[in-house]
């Protein structure tokens, strides 16, 4: 069997290989040794002389994460895709990540524990959600609680979580404990050789003279603060509310207000005869304050208990004990009765809606991501799922940005997008967070409505920017550039497997290029003219697809035993950058695999039958859904970004060799506007 570009590029970990023995890595096509001796001279000019005489190599690396928790680890994951080779120690032909984090361990109770669909969606393209899936728990609705000085408590009203004319895989909140995410990620990291260096805070960065290093990350290590240094070319801050990298950031500050209310969170095990404890509930009392009750793994529960300042009757926060948190629950829950019988977790807060304002230096080198960049009330359970979202966005581009694949205008939209998304939330959150504490039901329940698409994550948009060009031709989907599509069913040709078509091709950093065609046949010239050109220097997008497939030889995404459950090389036949895919509503038995051009034949895993609108979410084909359909002969491209976004879309009336040329100088606008192919 013809070896792919992705059993040239994988190595194992470095753990598991001898470097003494380690073999030359074998190159792309015109990659020639003197570039593997470029970075060979620029590693040995970091080498320094410590005061016994002996040469010393300090530590450095492509990308320091400030920050071990869900955000920081997120984006370490997705760069151990693509992460380190060594060559006798020294050579690094690969993205080295280091993680630090000033915590002796991983969260083992408390912090955050809600996973939004969207979420759970990128956690299943990255093909980790399953055991999530298993322990955690769903929760479909939400009750609404009220009290007066002259009504007993009573329910005022229930809502379905996310409504149907949300268009959702998972139409539900998934509950799971913080620690296990970051256990999740931290497993897959150590099977790939790589562990987070803990007890170690991040104090201060300045920029140096190297060119191949032009940042150093200053740390203090361990309980005697020793100075611990790191050479990088970016820095990201994942640390926190208290961040000391936006700290350090020039003209980065948080920018907005906090309510005068405390509130306390208790996670334990409880015993009650509160009728709703497996739903979501909202309890307000017009005398003591609210509460925000949610189901957990492990029989847990979690009570957020507000502590009203006019009814903790000059108690200072100090002295807002568990006891005094659990009693104002059992006040405001009455005349239920409500026991713990074990507490894992206490905490108090202070809500506060801030955004930074900044997320990056002037020459994008250093970011902040996370709670480092916003900061908002907890209830809605967006701080963790926006905060991986951040690095989500982040990682894909810094990928690019290490391997020299990416324009300076690439890195220029984070700060553009997930500001926004970070502005959105607070919007969202001042409204949400006020007419929860003034416990009126109905003001919450019409603010989760209208917000509903956005907490869910489906409903966060970027705006128009390089990355989202507006479309052209006659496609009137429900695709929209910025956006993310809408769940879709097709059959997959290679085993009438029916799957998600927006799930199916897993995350592996690339962009996915769709054809859509109602007649392979008719659209042969078009689609021959595209794909030759894409496999040759005739197109910026054949250039892109060299210089990636020559970096990704030499910079190899660390593999673990697991991953060939995943297949990767299905996805890498042609590009390390681009996976193809071909959208088809014929029937099976008037197409093979073989009428198609060479680069389709080669992508034959993401060849799709567009027949099953009956298990569609919508009873739709994607055709119709994403596209609106198609007229008899047109033909449509669709652009979507590595993390999952519509980048950009166009239709040709004709699938002619002149359509193919038109689509061929299209994509080479808009991929030429942040990627560049050497």
């Amino acid at each position: 069997m013809t070896a792919t570009i992705w059993d040239i590029m994988k190595r194992k970990p470095s753990s598991q290989r001898s470097h003494s023995s380690s073999p030359s890595p074998k190159m792309s096509p015109g990659l020639k040794t003197e570039s593997l001796r470029s970075v060979s001279t620029a590693a040995s000019s970091m080498e320094v002389t410590p005061s016994n005489g002996q040469p010393e190599r300090p530590s450095f690396s492509d990308v320091v994460v400030v920050g071990a928790g869900p955000a920081g680890l997120m984006l370490a994951y997705v760069f151990l895709w693509c992460s380190v080779v060594y060559r006798d120690n020294l050579v690094r032909f690969g993205i080295k990540t280091e993680v630090v984090d000033n915590r002796p361990e991983m969260t083992l109770t408390g912090r955050a524990d809600g996973l939004q669909p969207k979420t759970v969606e990128t956690l299943r393209q990255m093909k980790l959600a399953e055991p999530l899936l298993r322990k955690g728990v769903k929760v479909y609705d939400i009750a609404f609680w009220r009290s007066t000085l002259k009504t007993k408590l009573q329910r005022t009203g229930r809502e379905i979580h996310y409504p149907p004319f949300v268009d959702l895989l998972d139409p539900y909140i998934l509950l799971v404990h913080q620690g296990m995410i970051e256990k999740l990620f931290i497993d897959d990291m150590a099977e790939r050789g790589v562990s987070i260096r803990r007890n170690i805070a991040f104090s201060d960065y300045h920029y140096t003279p190297e060119k191949s290093m032009p940042l150093e990350a200053v740390c203090k290590e361990n309980v005697d603060q020793t100075r611990k240094t790191f050479g990088t070319k970016y820095i990201v801050g994942c640390d926190g509310a208290h961040s000391m990298v936006r700290k350090c950031l020039p003209d980065s500050r948080p920018e907005g207000s906090s309510h005068d209310a405390i509130w306390g969170v208790l996670d334990g095990q409880i015993d009650t005869d509160f009728p709703d404890l497996w739903s979501k509930a909202v309890i307000s009392s017009e005398e003591r304050g609210s509460v925000l009750m949610i189901p957990r793994e492990r029989n847990l529960t979690r009570l957020y208990i507000e502590l009203k300042s006019d009814a903790r009757e000059g108690t200072p926060r100090e002295e807002l004990s568990q006891d005094y948190v659990m009693k104002r629950a059992q006040e405001i829950v009455a005349p239920f009765y409500l026991k713990w019988k074990s507490v894992e977790w206490f905490s108090r807060y202070q809500i506060g809606q801030r955004v930074a304002s900044r997320f990056t230096d002037d020459v994008d080198r250093v970011f902040i991501a996370g709670d480092a960049s916003h900061t908002h009330s907890p209830k809605a359970a967006q701080g963790m799922n926006t905060s991986m979202h951040d690095t989500w966005n982040l990682a894909w581009k810094l990928n690019f940005a290490v391997r020299g694949l990416a324009k300076p205008s690439l890195l220029a939209t984070y700060e553009q997008e997930r500001r926004k998304i970070a502005q959105d939330l607070i919007n969202f959150d001042y409204e949400h967070a006020n007419a929860f504490a003034n416990g009126d039901s109905k003001a919450l329940a019409e603010n989760f409505r209208k917000n509903v698409a956005f907490i869910s994550g489906f409903g966060t948009t970027y705006d128009y920017n390089i990355l989202n060009i507006p479309s052209k031709g006659l496609i009137h989907g429900s695709l929209t550039p910025g956006c993310l599509p809408p769940p879709a069913k097709v059959t997959r040709f290679m085993d009438a497997n029916p799957v998600d078509i927006q799930n199916d091709i897993p995350a592996l950093g690339q962009f996915r290029i769709y054809f859509f065609t109602h007649n392979v046949h008719d659209a042969k010239p078009f689609l021959d003219t595209v794909c030759a050109s894409h496999v040759s220097h005739s197109s910026s997008v054949g250039k892109i697809t060299s210089a990636g497939n020559a970096s990704y030889t030499i910079q190899p995404p660390l593999d673990a035993p697991h991953d060939g459950f995943v297949c990767p090389e299905r996805y890498t036949p042609v590009s390390t950058i681009f996976t193809y895919s071909l959208v088809t509503d014929m029937s099976r038995n008037d197409v093979e695999i073989a009428d198609l051009p060479q680069v389709l034949r080669d992508s034959r895993w993401t060849f799709y039958l567009d027949d099953v609108p009956d298990m569609d979410t919508r009873k739709q084909t994607c055709i119709d859904k994403w596209l609106g359909g198609l007229d008899t002969h047109e033909v449509a491209v669709v652009n979507v970004r590595p993390d999952g976004y519509v980048g950009a879309f166009r239709s040709w009336p004709v699938g002619t060799r002149e359509s193919g040329l038109s689509a061929i100088e299209w994509m080479d606008r808009y991929y030429e506007g942040f990627m560049k192919g050497h």
